[in-house]
């Protein structure tokens, strides 16, 4: 794979900060003596809110002041999610809902991005019942901003930027951060496991690491300027690295990361049983900085199930990697992510997950009942089990999971 293929040239970084110097013009006219306000809400994950914090960044230079009040404000961006249908029918509720600001304030602009927007019959059903909404970009295009929004205020059309590729990385976006002493630090983007279930790799694009160097740059910035505690993103960040020519692998991410000076912790999110490695734990075992959380998604305890959902790892393999971990970290805290309810899951398997849980004793779960997602494999297997029996079965896990939060 060669070296440069997810980067952004210079050149068209440069072209999008010409863009930010016409749309601040724009502004600056449209506005005169008053800040407009841009008012930014980010659903889903860590990673989306990495992202809102770039879009932030890149608002604040184009002239604009951020704020939490949507009727006050002059442009409103959601950053969706598509991991599950809960969260998109939040979001499609939220975007109905603006359509009387809009009425109100006719120059009110409003853009729809993240990952929602990078499926196709999304941005379809967005173009013909959301006629309100100026702005529609994918995952791909958020360092396009200045050009979108310049697009917007000149054409007074709608604009929708959704074209489908393998992923960029655009380094130097300007970034308004805030998470308190906490900084969300991406590694990485994208994923390459398709996983039976999830819409991630086709909305997120293939798996693209960002150069150590860079990496650790920011890292020392970060600790430089107080922030307490440094969390590493990615989809799989167990398989940092593989997309660089040479590129070193996590562990060694990490153990270079822990020699950097500061009072500080780091942690990081998500992490694939599949690629992670004993070296891993070994190291995090030896840091001076490791917060002392690993979270690590099992989503089934059950084989069949587990091969099911394309997850290229077994029970025992699993466990395996959990008991290494509590004998090189004695007091680390375990987390996990489950899916109750997979298609054709049986009740006897669903015991097995069950049975995991109470032996490995998580200190948390986030357990989600499976949501159909349009275009993955797993949307099109058979599936008997009705929503109240998933939900029976998922009350019985939380209880569980309540019983072991107890003791600990």
């Amino acid at each position: 794979m060669q070296k440069n293929k997810f980067f952004v040239p210079e050149t068209e970084l440069a072209e999008q900060n010409e863009y930010k110097k016409k749309v601040k013009n724009i502004v600056k006219s449209r506005f005169q003596q008053e800040t407009p306000k841009a008012f930014v809400h980010t659903y889903g994950c860590q990673g989306n809110v990495a992202d809102s914090e770039h879009i932030k960044g890149q608002l604040i230079e184009m002239g604009y002041s951020m704020t939490e009040e949507l009727q006050s404000a002059d442009i409103i961006i959601y950053n969706t999610c598509a991991i599950r249908e809960h969260a998109e029918d939040r979001v499609f509720g939220n975007v109905g809902a603006l359509k009387t600001l809009k009425k109100k304030n006719p120059n009110l602009v409003i853009g729809l991005c993240g990952c929602m927007m990078q499926q196709d019959h999304i941005a379809e059903k967005i173009k013909n019942s959301y006629p309100y909404v100026n702005l529609v970009f994918g995952t791909h295009a958020l360092h396009k901003l200045p050009e979108l929004l310049f697009k917007v205020f000149k054409t007074k059309k709608r604009v929708f930027s959704i074209e489908e590729c393998d992923g960029v990385i655009a380094e130097g976006m300007p970034n308004e951060r805030d998470s308190g002493e906490n900084a969300w630090l991406p590694i990485m983007y994208g994923c390459d496991n398709f996983c039976s279930y999830c819409v991630v790799p086709y909305v997120r694009g293939r798996e693209r690491s960002r150069e150590a160097d860079v990496v650790l740059k920011e890292a020392e910035a970060l600790i430089k300027e107080g922030y307490k505690k440094i969390t590493l993103l990615g989809q799989n960040v167990n398989s940092y690295g593989k997309s660089l020519e040479n590129g070193i692998n996590f562990s060694e991410l990490v153990r270079r990361l822990d020699k950097i000076e500061g009072d500080y912790t780091f942690d990081f999110m998500t992490s694939h049983p599949k690629d992670c490695t004993k070296e891993l734990i070994d190291v995090l075992a030896s840091s001076e900085h490791f917060c002392g959380h690993l979270h690590l998604p099992v989503q089934s305890g059950n084989n069949r199930v587990l091969k099911e959902m394309n997850r290229k790892y077994t029970r025992e393999h699993y466990l395996d990697l959990v008991n290494y971990a509590k004998e090189k970290i004695p007091q680390v805290d375990i987390t996990t992510d489950i899916i109750v309810g997979f298609p054709g899951e049986t009740y006897e398997e669903f015991l097995d997950t069950v049975s995991l849980v109470k032996e490995v004793k998580y200190g948390s779960m986030f357990t989600f009942i499976y949501s159909k997602r349009k275009g993955t494999k797993a949307a099109d297997f058979p599936d008997e089990i009705t929503k109240e029996e998933k939900t029976k079965w998922f009350m019985e896990l939380l209880k569980v999971q309540e019983e072991i939060t107890k003791e600990q």
